[in-house]
């Protein structure tokens, strides 16, 4: 089944991106992201996972990428298999206070584009440079 989702690269004033660890078990991280409900506009979307996940109100800003395939597929323990198809926004922080709101974030943690944390999905390096172009990046 393929999944519409959103995803948000959020930085803060140091210019350090903003991840979650969804669970304690492990060390992966995840940017906040999250399905894209029936209704929901892509923009609305992201702005409501982020505010659930992360208590931050967000402005969109521009869309990054749009990424999908074979490597974002995804099996659920309860057998249930995902392929997601991914927006990545680059969003500005409007407001709001640093801490999960849904359960969904064990852990919410800025770190620097040099030394980010091992992730749960293979999130293209490229989708984290920061530049004023208005290129989208699309998955070859």
């Amino acid at each position: 089944m393929f999944n519409p989702s959103v995803a948000a690269i959020i930085r803060n004033e140091h210019d350090q991106i903003l991840f979650q660890r969804p669970s304690l078990k492990n060390d992966l991280w995840s940017l906040p992201a999250g399905s894209i409900e029936i209704g929901e506009t892509p923009a609305q979307a992201v702005i409501r996972e982020v505010w659930e996940e992360t208590g931050l109100q967000v402005i969109p800003q521009k869309l990054l990428g749009v990424f999908g395939g074979k490597d974002f597929r995804f099996t659920y323990p309860d057998g249930n298999k995902v392929e997601y198809i991914v927006l990545f926004f680059e969003c500005s922080i409007k407001g709001g206070v640093l801490h999960p709101i849904d359960g969904e974030s064990a852990e919410l943690r800025f770190f620097d584009a040099s030394a980010m944390p091992k992730f749960t999905m293979p999130y293209p390096e490229d989708i984290f440079c920061q530049t004023d172009s208005d290129r989208t990046y699309f998955q070859l």
